[in-house]
């Protein structure tokens, strides 16, 4: 049966992450690849334009600054205060960095300061980043020590997709009624956040320190994924992938999640491409990069190429370094489906390719 054409509309489902499902979209190699997280605290209701806000407007303007001139990969959230966690007239600040080499979660900083100073406290710690000038020093007063604490962050942004409203929020309800509020679990916090890509693979969320992207959640699929524990083959097509790697080593490193278990996910690792696909369009990035442009060059960086394969070496090494090695993996085009990257009374279809790894070796 041939695909629809990328210009077909269909006017019975509303939602895209409906539509992404039904036809067989794999997630996988759709987790954003971040070295820096901004997480702010941020009142409801959010707009669809929330990041242009006049409280956060000058951080973003720093962190495009950074992201084009600097080329840091930088990803800004916004969390909704809490009736628990929150305080009146006080912001939360969430700061992750990633260590050099290979590793298994971010580093974390956690600020907690009056709402007045969220602005400067947030462009201190972007400043940092570029060893400029410390205005750290003035915050310190306001620093929490949680770097044991994990955070899941539920997408229920429904002014970006309503599909994260629809379905985003009542996996972030139950995540926080019957996991968040567990004695078992003291050192968890579930958060309503902004819109961080993917919404067609609704309800998704990150789980930090560790950086770990997912989406398509159900409820009888919480208790593996907050425990990591059980069946893990349940969450193959959850798992978008893990922040510390690229698109195509996200997709070589879920393989061997499936095979190793659980343990891996606190393993440390690093990834490389070591080869791709020279086709038409890696011949015309090339000649591109010849243009003297930050902003072109940080637009050929994070565009995805559109491979038909690509070579990969995942490095590992257990927590206590007594097992390390590496894997080498092909990943090859396999084929593609049709999916809806918003939702609306009718939504549009477009093409995306799907890979698969065809050779796998350990070492």
């Amino acid at each position: 049966m041939p695909l629809p054409s990328t210009t077909e509309l269909i006017s019975d489902c509303q939602f895209c992450s409906v539509v992404s499902q039904a036809n067989g979209e794999d997630p996988i190699g759709t987790a954003g690849t971040h070295a820096h997280w901004l997480i702010m605290e941020l009142p409801l209701p959010w707009t669809g334009k929330l990041f242009e806000e006049p409280v956060i407007k000058p951080v973003m303007e720093l962190m495009r600054t950074l992201i084009l001139q600097h080329q840091i990969k930088l990803r800004p959230l916004a969390i909704a205060p809490d009736a628990e966690y929150s305080q009146p007239g006080y912001a939360r600040i969430l700061y992750y960095s990633r260590t050099p080499g290979a590793f298994a979660q971010f580093d974390k900083q956690e600020f907690l300061v009056p709402t007045a100073d969220a602005t400067r406290c947030a462009t201190a710690l972007l400043h940092n980043i570029i060893n400029q000038p410390n205005q750290l020093e003035n915050f310190h007063q306001y620093q929490i020590n949680s770097y044991d604490t994990r955070e899941l962050l539920v997408c229920t942004h429904g002014n970006v997709d309503v599909a994260c409203a629809r379905f985003g929020y009542p996996i972030y309800k139950e995540l926080r009624t019957d996991y968040a509020d567990s004695k078992s679990l003291p050192q968890l916090r579930v958060w309503r956040c902004s819109h961080f890509g993917g919404h067609q693979f609704a309800p998704t969320l990150i789980d930090l320190p560790t950086g770990h992207y997912w989406g398509r959640l159900e409820p009888h699929l919480l208790e593996a994924l907050v425990t990591r524990s059980g069946d893990l083959t349940q969450l193959r097509s959850c798992y978008r992938g893990w922040s510390g790697l690229s698109k195509f080593e996200q997709i070589a490193e879920r393989e061997i999640w499936m095979q190793q278990g659980w343990d891996w996910l606190n393993y440390h690792k690093s990834g490389q491409t070591i080869a791709i696909d020279q086709g038409r369009w890696y011949r015309v990035r090339q000649l591109l990069r010849l243009i003297p442009s930050k902003r072109l060059r940080f637009i050929l960086d994070h565009r995805s190429p559109g491979a038909k394969w690509a070579v990969v070496q995942i490095d590992f090494a257990s927590p206590d370094g007594t097992i390390a090695g590496h894997y080498t993996a092909r990943i090859e085009e396999h084929g593609q489906v049709m999916t809806a990257f918003r939702s609306g009374t009718q939504v549009k279809l477009q093409p995306v390719k799907q890979y698969r790894v065809t050779q796998f070796d350990k070492s």
